[in-house]
């Protein structure tokens, strides 16, 4: 089982860098980055809700699951 994180796919749509997802949403870009590379073990629901409200998106938007085999 994992689950994909495809930030990048939606920052494209919405034609929006890191570093402007980055400033808006108030978290560093490092961080950002270890999210959008998948390389997160957790993300809190506080991030993940201003990272939605900045992004105009739901969770789904930006989290799949992808099942093992």
């Amino acid at each position: 089982m994992t689950i994909r994180v495809t930030l990048d796919k939606i920052l494209a749509e919405r034609d929006m860098s890191l570093t402007e997802l980055s400033d808006r949403v108030g978290i560093t870009i490092a961080n950002l980055s270890i999210l959008k590379t998948g390389k997160a073990k957790a993300v809190r629901f506080t991030t993940l809700e201003k990272i939605c409200e900045v992004l105009d998106c739901q969770p789904g938007d930006i989290l799949e699951y992808e099942p093992a085999g």
